[in-house]
């Protein structure tokens, strides 16, 4: 595979479009990059995938998949060595890659437009609250 074949696999997804970061072209979907090329040197591309992702790919190719080092690597992005990658290996990856961007770039949207689905604090736990209701019962209860 070469970088040609993997810009233009990146650029066929929906809404995909080619940037530069830190002087190498990443891919981006709404803002989010789901994949670079070109670091650590041109045979290399890379995916940002989850690391359950990441672990499926490596295991099924670990010649063309390798983790990105450090913390990166260990959060799903993933290196893929060009020149020893499965096209359709690669598209797979790319695609989830691209998926995993745009379900969190689509789910940003929904909350700009949605004020009220935006999180919010999870309650106290029952349990917490009943222990607390009981400390205040006793204390109250005792006189002073």
């Amino acid at each position: 595979m070469t970088q040609k074949e993997f810009r233009r696999m990146a650029l066929a997804f929906p809404d995909a479009e080619e940037r530069e970061h830190m002087d190498h072209p990443d891919f981006r979907v709404d803002g989010r990059i789901f994949a670079t090329m070109g670091y650590p040197d041109v045979r290399w591309g890379m995916v940002k995938l989850f690391p359950d992702q990441q672990a499926a790919f490596v295991a099924a190719d670990p010649k063309a998949f390798v983790p990105a080092k450090g913390a990166w690597g260990r959060q799903g992005s993933t290196c893929v060595l060009l020149k020893a990658a499965n096209k359709t290996a690669v598209r797979e990856a790319l695609h989830a890659a691209w998926r995993n961007a745009a379900v969190k770039a689509a789910l940003r949207h929904l909350e700009e437009a949605e004020p009220a689905l935006k999180r919010t604090p999870a309650a106290k736990p029952a349990a917490k609250r009943t222990a607390a209701r009981r400390r205040t019962r006793v204390s109250n209860a005792i006189p002073t």
